[in-house]
């Protein structure tokens, strides 16, 4: 007697599949953090593990690819026209409230070049808006990429030991303090 296997549907499911594990793994980091189960990103997005490994094959890969959305959404609005240097870091700030399990990825590989790159492209986001803000007299002349970087890292380690319920509050509190030693 013969098992019936389920029809393999392969390429036609493959980009279905690896757009349900991304936004699982979104959902499972957001919950559970970065250090969640694979298994469980596995079963939220309804595929088998196979499929995680043959999208993803190892858990910065995944990381990566829900970071890279958020990434590629600041990249969308630094270049709209009018957007501000305020507007990005807003951005920022509302998709570290919304996770801050990216931030603990990134910290734990920095040495991993698909990391710094990731880290370079948001780097290069706030460097671009930090110079008009610049030229417009509403940030101080000896600020550099790096410094909003360090800023925004600084938010996601005090964001990242609150609970979720109080991180607006918290990062409202933080970028007040921080606006002061950044305006011109």
């Amino acid at each position: 007697m013969s098992v019936a296997r389920p029809a393999n549907n392969g390429p036609r499911v493959a980009a279905r599949n690896r757009a349900a594990l991304i936004a699982a793994a979104r959902e499972v980091f957001a919950d559970v953090g970065y250090d969640a189960p694979l298994s469980l990103v596995a079963r939220t997005a309804g595929v088998g593990q196979g499929s995680l490994y043959r999208h993803f094959p190892d858990r910065l890969s995944l990381a990566l690819a829900v970071f890279n959305d958020g990434v590629s959404e600041l990249e969308a609005l630094a270049e709209e026209p009018g957007a501000t240097l305020d507007d990005v870091l807003a951005l920022i700030t509302e998709q570290i409230i919304a996770t801050t399990a990216f931030i603990d990825m990134v910290d734990a590989n920095t040495a991993d070049p698909r990391a710094l790159a990731m880290r370079d492209r948001v780097g290069d986001v706030l460097a671009g808006k930090l110079a008009e803000a610049q030229r417009a007299g509403a940030a101080r002349a000896d600020l550099d990429g790096q410094d909003l970087l360090l800023a925004v890292s600084m938010l996601a380690g005090v964001l990242a030991r609150k609970p979720a319920p109080a991180r607006r509050v918290a990062a409202a509190r933080v970028w007040s303090l921080l606006r002061r030693g950044m305006h011109a």
